[in-house]
């Protein structure tokens, strides 16, 4: 099993290249496009726009691009443990991925542990960028410090925030920790850990700015700060809060629908004016499967053997997603990918017959660009985190929470703006919602984050803060769910094993 090696790279010497985890280009011309946030002989220390925390920082984002915490065990516990996916590949292959599906996931399921130590990884990284910044003593200017601070703290909240809702009780560490005595650290209840996140999102979207130049694309912005602060609001049904959080990205006029929806997911659409935050991935002919990349396209890619073997076959998209679609919606084909082929694909291929009848369309590479790469398995596709359509969706579900004529016409008019790019011109299909009934736009808002957001991450999570995780899971056929235990994965028994006993496992386990 091929894993990241996730080193950022920093070469000795006068001609220094740190690439860290901003590799990204012009989205205009994929094929053209280097790694950015280079280091040179005219540019060392730091870049202009950058500062002396940058290797630190960087250093941070290339943590969201290793194994553990955007990888294997990421795609099974959003996406296959919902009614959306199914794990793929083969029957008997991934004994762990089974657990996902099927539930339980044991204690020793080696997936948990990557995720508990990627983001714990991920978290390290950032206390020691603040930790830089706190003994900083070269008289580094203030708006320089606090705004490392702050890309350290999104990061930091993104990551305790998807720890919160992947393990509950978890330990909230917010410095470097010098020695092992230190390291053991009691669980905090979730409510104490959203509050942590939400002072590190309420301080990143105060200092981060709205737009970055063009060679840091993908730097945490106060767009995302806020958007992802809008996710933290709703998920803890503050609807205020979220409303106004999301309301924020929504008037700062820096994002938009005009993306269409069939190229968001292609590596042309990488960085859109729709895109709030992105995982940046980068691979070239010299740059295939290493720490640049990331290999969530290919433990997805439809599992062939020959031309069509674009990856290993897990997390595809199930019946029960295919067969809830309205008649006519566009964004099924941009979602699920069938084997065989009913029609040529948007880049000409064919598919035959395939271990699975349906793959993830959204990690679907172009041909032209794995031949330039010189690779089949598309470590260079960036993974869509938060999209401009998600926070439009968010506000109108806590439009309609709230209640009230006015929040009701509001949430209406946020559906519509998603609904009405997905129609692309045709009023034939999609139908505008009008219905002003709280709990018929509440089925409606649901289903169009089901469609919209589909093998996106969000389809576990949203299940179990709605309520219906069991019914539906339940209907799916995944009758092994049981409520008050599988809302979330166990505490890894290894990181039980390693505190001796201060930790202490999830109910049910």
């Amino acid at each position: 099993m091929r894993r990241m090696n996730n080193n950022f790279l920093l070469i000795a010497g006068f001609s220094i290249v740190l690439l860290g985890g901003i590799l990204a280009g012009c989205k205009k011309d994929f094929l053209n496009r280097i790694p950015l946030g280079q280091y040179t002989t005219n540019n060392y220390p730091y870049p202009s726009g950058g500062g002396p925390y940058d290797q630190y920082v960087f250093a941070a984002y290339a943590g969201l691009r290793t194994w553990e915490t955007s990888v294997f065990g990421f795609v099974g516990a959003v996406s296959i443990r919902s009614d959306d996916a199914d794990k793929g590949s083969t029957a008997a292959d991934a004994p762990a991925q089974i657990e996902m599906d099927n539930f339980p996931v044991t204690p020793t399921n080696g997936l948990t542990n990557d995720l508990w130590t990627g983001y714990y990884g991920v978290i390290t990284k950032c206390n020691v960028v603040l930790d830089q910044v706190a003994r900083d003593s070269a008289n580094t200017p203030e708006p320089t410090k606090n705004l490392a601070k702050a890309e350290a703290r999104f990061l930091r909240g993104y990551s305790y925030f998807m720890l919160v809702r992947l393990f509950g009780n978890i330990p909230l560490v917010d410095t470097v920790l010098t020695n092992v005595g230190e390291s053991n650290i009691s669980q905090s209840a979730p409510a104490a850990v959203y509050a942590f996140i939400e002072q590190d999102l309420q301080y990143a979207a105060s200092i981060l700015p709205a737009k970055w130049d063009v060679k840091y694309i993908g730097r945490a912005t106060s767009g995302a700060a806020n958007g992802m602060l809008a996710k933290v609001y709703l998920y803890q049904k503050k609807w205020g809060q979220a409303m106004a959080a999301a309301d924020v990205v929504i008037g700062s006029g820096v994002y938009d629908l005009n993306t269409p929806y069939d190229k968001i997911f292609t590596e042309d659409g990488e960085n859109s004016s729709e895109s709030v935050f992105e995982i940046q991935a980068y691979a070239d002919a010299n740059h295939k499967e290493d720490s640049y990349g990331v290999q969530y396209a290919n433990v997805q890619g439809v599992r062939g053997t020959d031309w069509n073997d674009l990856g290993w076959g897990f997390n595809v998209p199930s019946a029960q997603l295919d067969a809830a679609y309205e008649p006519g919606d566009p964004r099924k084909a941009s979602t699920i990918l069938y084997a065989p082929s009913t029609a040529p694909t948007k880049y000409g291929e064919v598919f035959p017959v395939e271990p699975n009848p349906r793959y993830n369309e959204k990690v679907y590479t172009n041909p032209t660009v794995r031949a330039a790469v010189g690779d089949r398995f598309g470590w260079w596709m960036n993974i869509r985190i938060l999209r401009y359509a998600d926070v439009l969706l968010m506000y109108a579900e806590a439009a309609n929470e709230l209640g009230g004529a006015a929040n009701t016409d509001s949430a209406l008019s946020k559906l519509e703006m998603v609904r009405a790019r997905a129609r692309n011109g045709n009023n034939a299909i999609l139908p505008a919602v009008t219905t002003t009934d709280q709990g018929e736009l509440r089925t409606a808002i649901q289903h169009e984050r089901r469609i919209e957001l589909a093998m996106e991450h969000e389809r576990f999570f949203d299940l179990v803060r709605w309520g219906i995780a069991a019914n539906v899971l339940h209907a799916a056929g995944k009758t092994n769910f049981t409520p008050g235990r599988d809302e979330l994965l166990p505490i890894p028994q290894t990181q039980i094993d390693l505190s001796k006993g201060v930790l202490k496992q999830n109910p049910g386990y």
